[in-house]
């Protein structure tokens, strides 16, 4: 017997879908914040501190970055209880994502730094800007409309990799499509419609992040 597309069971959990949905984006905006900041101070330390310091960021990057993304969730939530540390799934992930996405930001970022104009430094110097003047009145400036488009490619990224936060029972976007797989077993209606939730998401999460680079920033980023 073929298989019967059968939408009509799936439409009255759409509710739960988008609540999921609400809650993936939450998770990726408050990990890229987290690991802006983090990404921000990094990329500084490194590219304008001290030999030990660099050293020390580019232990935590190149481990960070070597290692795979749930692997470093899973020590969170299953190692550290061993130390007395005790981490709800929701604050793991979030504390994962937000430590491996500084140790990317950190990367894209110390580029950003790297390519300012030596120029404009120079310039800064001569008017006794001291180095944390010099990194917020020409660095960061520079560095927030050359690294918009790549900066906003990776929250994009970091969207769609919310999804394995349904590995520890966060209930986001991919989590409640599987909760509401075990209870209809319409499996190709619930993911193709999860599947067109996420490219929404992510279509008008990279159309904001165009409009707002321009206004803001006068960064080229690309609208739909």
């Amino acid at each position: 017997m073929g298989y019967v597309l059968q939408y009509g069971q799936i439409w009255p959990y759409l509710p739960r879908l988008l609540e999921g949905a609400v809650l993936s984006i939450q998770i990726a905006l408050l990990a890229f914040c987290g690991g802006l900041l983090i990404g921000t101070a990094c990329a500084a330390a490194k590219s304008f501190g001290p030999r030990w310091l660099a050293l020390i960021v580019g232990l935590y990057v190149t481990f960070l970055t070597n290692t795979p993304q749930l692997v470093q969730i899973y020590f969170l939530y299953f190692a550290l209880p061993d130390s007395g540390i005790l981490l709800s799934s929701y604050n793991a992930v979030l504390l994962g994502m937000t430590l491996n996405a500084g140790a990317y930001l950190t990367e894209i970022q110390r580029a950003g730094f790297e390519s300012s104009r030596r120029s404009e430094l120079e310039a800064a110097e001569v008017l006794g800007f001291s180095r944390l003047q010099q990194i917020r009145y020409v660095i960061l400036p520079h560095v927030a409309r050359v690294l918009f488009p790549p900066l906003s490619n990776h929250f994009i990224i970091m969207t769609l990799g919310t999804s394995m936060a349904a590995v520890f029972g966060v209930e986001e976007l991919t989590g409640e499509a599987l909760n509401i797989n075990s209870l209809t077993f319409r499996s190709i209606e619930v993911f193709t419609v999860t599947a067109g939730i996420y490219v929404v998401l992510t279509l008008v999460a990279s159309t904001l992040l165009a409009l707002f680079g321009r206004f803001a920033f006068r960064a080229r980023a690309k609208v739909i």
